[in-house]
C-alpha cells in the first residue's frame, strides 16, 4: 500500500479513502499514517504531500464514499432484501429493526461508528436503508471523518521523524491486517448464519 500511495500520490488518498468509506474494507489507518508520514521528508527524501491537503482531500472523499453507500442502502437496500434475502442472510425484519434503531440512535450512530475500525466501512448502507435525513447524516459524516483522518494523519506524521524505525512495522503489519479483515468478515457471517438459522427453526 505504501508503493501505491507514493506512485499515485494524492489521486490514490483519494481512491482509497472513497473505497475505505463505501463498504469496502480498506484499512484506512495504514494509509492515513502513510500518508501523514509523507508529508515529512524521512519517506523518501522530500516532502510528497501537504498536511492539509491530506486532511482536506481524505476527509472529502470519505464523505463521497459514505454518500455512495448511503444512496445504495436508501434506493436498492430493501429492493435487494426482499429478493435476495435468504442468500445474503437478512430479512426484511431485519430492515425494520435497523430502522427503528437509526430513528432513535442514528446520528449518535453515524458519529461513533466514524471513528471505529472495521464498522466505519459499512455504516452508510443501514443508515441509507433506515431513510436517515441526507444533511444530517453528510454532516455527521464529515465531521467524524475528518476526526479519524486527522488523528492518524497527525500519527504518521509523527511516525514520519523516525520512519527508519517504524517503516518495517508497517510493512509488517499490512497483510496481517488484511487477514483479521477477512476473519472478521467470515466471523460476522457464520454468526450471521446462526441465528438466521436459530430464527428459521423457532
Amino acid at each position: 500500500m505504501e508503493s501505491f500511495v507514493q506512485h499515485y500520490g494524492y489521486f490514490a488518498l483519494i481512491l482509497l479513502s472513497i473505497a475505505s468509506s463505501a463498504c469496502i474494507p480498506v484499512p484506512s489507518e495504514i494509509t492515513y499514517i502513510i500518508a501523514g508520514a509523507a508529508c515529512t521528508t524521512a519517506v523518501t527524501g522530500h516532502v510528497e504531500f501537504s498536511l492539509w491537503a491530506v486532511i482536506v482531500a481524505c476527509s472529502l472523499s470519505s464523505l463521497v464514499g459514505a454518500q455512495i453507500a448511503y444512496e445504495v442502502g436508501r434506493y436498492a437496500g430493501r429492493p435487494i432484501v426482499e429478493r435476495w434475502g435468504k442468500w445474503i442472510l437478512v430479512s426484511p425484519k431485519d430492515i425494520d429493526a435497523s430502522q427503528r434503531w437509526f430513528e432513535k440512535y442514528g446520528p449518535v450512530t453515524v458519529l461513533v461508528s466514524r471513528v471505529v475500525p472495521f464498522v466505519r466501512s459499512f455504516v452508510s448502507l443501514p443508515a441509507g436503508i433506515a431513510e436517515m435525513k441526507r444533511t444530517l447524516f453528510a454532516v455527521l459524516t464529515l465531521i467524524g471523518s475528518t476526526v479519524w483522518v486527522v488523528v492518524l494523519t497527525l500519527l504518521g506524521y509523527a511516525a514520519g521523524k523516525n520512519w527508519h524505525r517504524v517503516s518495517g512495522d508497517f510493512h509488517d503489519a499490512e497483510w496481517p491486517t488484511v487477514i483479521v479483515v477477512v476473519l472478521l468478515l467470515a466471523l460476522g457471517f457464520w454468526h450471521r448464519l446462526r441465528s438466521v438459522r436459530r430464527s428459521n427453526a423457532a
